[in-house]
């Protein structure tokens, strides 16, 4: 059974920075694309980051230059280092695990992330 924790969610100002991790279980981790979707209040969840199994990434055209997805296959852990951030990037940050690029793949419970003065 595949599990996804995310933690590293919290409250920070405009120009801040957070850390997002996630733990994974029940899953042959390397072989697995990660990535991390975020879902605004009234908004479609939308993608934020990749990983191959390779270490490939590719980011949402709003979040690059700011956000970094890095994965350590030893640990079965994907963070999300957030900088720059910007009240829009408000958001609960979703964990996720694929078997292959276009597959649905399962979920973590979320984190909040709030970008405020």
């Amino acid at each position: 059974q595949v599990r996804l924790v995310e933690s590293g969610g919290g409250l920070v100002q405009p120009g801040g920075s957070l850390r997002l991790s996630c733990a994974a279980s029940g899953i042959i981790f390397g072989a697995y694309v990660m990535a991390w979707y975020r879902q605004a209040p009234g908004k479609q969840r939308e993608l934020v980051a990749t990983i191959t199994s390779a270490g490939n990434t590719n980011y949402a055209d709003s979040v690059k230059g700011r956000f970094t997805i890095s994965r350590d296959n030893a640990k079965y852990t994907v963070t999300l280092q957030m900088n720059s951030l910007k009240p829009e990037d408000t958001a609960v940050y979703y964990c996720n695990a694929k078997p292959v690029m276009m597959s649905p793949g399962s979920w973590g419970q979320g984190t909040q992330v709030t970008v405020s003065s």
